[in-house]
């Protein structure tokens, strides 16, 4: 931890000077599908220290990648950020993105969190997270998602949908510590006891469980976190109803919970190299990763960050070392599964 930490803080001064490599005179466009708000301050601390102006260019990250894509060697895009392993390897398979070879980037993210060859790299991480109603339900009754198909829980589980990017990515790893038979019959047992059919968002899912209409929902933490710090009394209400649990942590499906990342890569025709390796670069400084992991409530990237203290609140857990690679590749699988399951 302090070796990561040491790192970040040489990361986080060596942006602070202007490398003369960089044309500070030229923009670096910036394709994103992270719609935050919060990350606004992510650009200007990098306009600040660099002289690089960042122009933004937000979308839906398929309707993003297809569009540089096309684009081809006209493309103006330098960075393409994106959320879900599954999305990253689509960039990487369409070709839009290039390898790049960074020593700060390669020491501060462990190789479960970037490419293997290095088109791609995570820059924070939320864990998919079992919810459930404390007077319904208790801790000690939960164990793996694999256990979500016993019938004990027939008509109480709440999820997404299968065209969900998150819930293809956690079938994907599923797949990957399973094979397609034991993960196709998980399946089927998982859409036998749904609650309803799957609608809405993971916020939906966490609502709808502090209602009632199930005992148990499938959610990214960060969007848990999100309810708790709202100052909405009904949103207040939900964050009592629920309790947070971090599957898979021990026994023979003891792997650790399925953790998903956002990240981002260099595209293959960007007219600002240099600037969107030193932009990446910037995103492993301490303060960014501190600004990721308190501004939209994500785990960090990067040894020795600390970390939003609602999630703290959570407790600590063992994270699933897959390498979000394995279930990009296992995408097509997992939705055909979940299509065979009847997974609406």
């Amino acid at each position: 931890m302090a070796a990561g930490t040491a790192a970040a803080a040489l990361a986080a001064g060596q942006l602070g000077r202007k490398a003369p490599a960089i044309a500070q005179n030229r923009p670096l466009n910036l394709y994103s599908s992270r719609h935050y708000n919060t990350d606004d301050e992510l650009y200007n601390s990098f306009t600040r220290q660099t002289g690089i102006k960042v122009n933004l260019v937000e979308g839906k990250a398929d309707q993003l990648i297809e569009r540089v894509k096309s684009e081809g060697r006209n493309s103006q895009a330098d960075i393409l950020l994106t959320v879900d392993g599954g999305r990253l390897w689509r960039a990487k398979e369409s070709g839009i993105l290039q390898p790049i070879y960074s020593p700060n980037l390669n020491s501060l993210i462990h190789a479960d969190l970037r490419d293997p060859d290095g088109t791609w790299y995570a820059f924070s991480r939320r864990a998919r997270v079992i919810l459930y109603r404390k007077d319904r339900v208790k801790p000690w009754e939960l164990s793996s998602y694999e256990e979500l198909m016993n019938p004990k829980w027939g008509g109480k589980i709440l999820i997404r949908s299968s065209s969900n990017i998150y819930n293809q990515s956690l079938v994907g790893s599923l797949l990957a510590a399973h094979g397609p038979d034991l993960t196709l019959a998980w399946a089927r047992g998982m859409v036998a006891n749904f609650a309803r059919e799957p609608e809405g968002n993971d916020t939906a899912q966490i609502r709808a469980c502090a209602a009632g209409v199930g005992d148990i929902a499938i959610a990214n933490s960060y969007y848990v976190a999100r309810l708790a710090k709202s100052n909405k009394p009904a949103d207040k209400e939900v964050i009592k109803a629920i309790g947070v649990f971090f599957p898979n942590q021990t026994g023979p499906n003891g792997r650790g919970t399925h953790v998903n990342v956002s990240g981002g890569g260099v595209t293959k025709n960007a007219p600002n190299k240099e600037a969107a390796i030193a932009f990446l670069e910037h995103l492993v400084s301490r303060q960014a990763q501190e600004f990721f992991a308190e501004g939209n409530n994500e785990y960090p990237v990067v040894t020795g960050v600390s970390i939003d203290p609602v999630l703290a609140s959570y407790g600590e857990f063992k994270a699933d070392p897959l390498n979000p690679d394995v279930f990009g590749k296992n995408n097509a699988a997992a939705l055909k599964i979940m299509d065979r399951a009847g997974w609406k």
